[in-house]
């Protein structure tokens, strides 16, 4: 079979040949491993060679992955990163230290494996599974974060046997395929639970709690709730967007004045789940406090963090965020409701997947509001958004593109507005 030439051909040849459920939604998502087992197979189980630590939840888990990630490279491992879906650039969803995966492997890997690709048929994700997987183990990284896409259980990542697993929370959302309760979502995201590997869950929910204790029970899985364990104190927070805890273990200090350029109303969940992760790993391996506290200031650029309450400007404020479920977009608006302007402009687009709904319940009437179809086959039409919307009491035009929203927002807001651009990490992609 003829070689693929070019690293464009080869992204080309990815997106065109395999479904991808971030583009295009329910089709393309496949409740089955054998497809990821296959692909690992055919280039040797790379994922057994891999130290890995896994993640899952509904909200924050790609935050969870960069701090865990962060931690680790302060103290100068080399540390695999993947997470999925991508902002600009494919291969964000593969780095090793905040370097992306070159564009030449990825392009030999597709001329190595293409084969066993036609003859496999993997899906873009689980194509992508394999590639990372196979990336770390040749950079001989010493630890890998890997995020899961979708799920958990059979999430194309599951076929690794972590040193440590970790759910962050669970909310609604994908509900066409994971179910449609919490319980039902819940067990799920459990399905990364293992026999005798210990999981971490980062919030305490009073409704779903016995499924993961459950399930690690009948795993013999070490189980801990990481807000039992470990807190947090705010003692600083600026305006440059940084902001300074105590960290303490059972109410001792653990860290004392950690600063992180973190900023958001949902970080500190994040931050505690992540860092009693780093706890429990420093019970196992070398882990220096005060690495973490040189490292943490510069975390986002360090790691390549992007999309979560970026601010794009000032005066205007503008801020993207790429909360995109109930769960999520609630703790977003509730901070913008605190913070000061004269008027709030919201650039709004989801996929059109998703019961929109439900969602756009929890929106601020008082706000104007500029709809938009993100890039992308699955997006939103940016008209229907704008009826729906309408019957929650949301007013506003539909655009025909994220930045001409984001345009007509920016020509008529003072610079005392606000500017939130959200609903999908496909339309903050479009304007970060």
């Amino acid at each position: 079979m003829q070689n693929i030439k070019t690293y464009k051909q080869a992204l080309e040849y990815m997106y065109a040949q395999l479904p991808m459920f971030q583009r295009q939604g329910p089709s393309a998502y496949k409740k089955d491993l054998t497809n990821t087992i296959a692909l690992c197979e055919k280039a040797g189980n790379p994922q057994d060679d891999i130290k890995t630590i896994h993640i899952a939840g509904t909200n924050g888990k790609g935050t969870t992955t960069h701090i865990i990630a962060a931690g680790l490279q302060a103290q100068g491992y080399k540390v695999g990163v993947y997470t999925s879906p991508h902002y600009k650039d494919f291969r964000e969803r593969i780095k090793i230290n905040g370097k992306y995966i070159s564009s030449s492997y990825i392009l030999k890997f597709i001329n190595t494996y293409k084969n066993d690709l036609e003859e496999i048929k993997p899906s873009f994700f689980e194509m992508t599974v394999a590639l990372a997987f196979l990336y770390f183990k040749d950079q001989k990284v010493d630890y890998a974060i890997i995020e899961t896409g979708l799920g958990g259980r059979l999430d194309s990542t599951n076929v690794i046997s972590p040193l440590l697993s970790v759910i962050t929370n669970i909310s609604f959302d994908h509900q066409n395929m994971l179910g449609d309760t919490l319980e039902a979502i819940a067990g799920e995201k459990a399905g990364i639970i293992k026999s005798n590997i210990p999981i971490i869950i980062g919030e305490r929910q009073k409704d779903i709690e016995q499924v993961f204790i459950k399930k690690a029970s009948n795993m013999k899985s070490p189980i801990f709730f990481a807000e039992d364990h470990l807190s947090i104190n705010l003692i600083n927070s600026d305006a440059q967007g940084f902001k300074t805890y105590d960290v303490n273990i059972e109410g001792k200090t653990w860290i004392n004045k950690l600063t992180t350029d973190l900023y958001g109303p949902f970080q500190e969940k994040n931050i505690i789940t992540a860092l009693y992760a780093l706890y429990f790993l420093s019970t196992k391996i070398d882990i220096d406090t005060s690495k973490i506290i040189d490292f943490f200031p510069t975390l986002k650029s360090k790691t390549k963090y992007m999309g979560r309450w970026q601010i794009l400007a000032n005066k205007p404020l503008i801020i993207a965020d790429s909360a995109h479920n109930e769960g999520g977009l609630k703790i977003i608006l509730e901070e913008l409701a605190h913070l000061q302007y004269d008027k709030l402009h919201i650039v709004l687009g989801f996929v059109n997947d998703k019961d929109v709904s439900k969602v756009l319940d929890i929106f601020p009437k008082n706000a104007t509001y500029y709809f938009a179809k993100a890039n992308i086959p699955r997006g939103l039409d940016a008209k229907s958004l704008q009826e729906t919307a309408s019957l929650s009491g949301l007013r506003g035009k539909a655009y025909t593109s994220v930045r001409k929203a984001l345009a007509a927002a920016k020509s008529v807001a003072s610079d005392q507005d606000l500017i939130y651009v959200g609903g999908s990490i496909f339309v903050v992609a479009e304007v970060i």
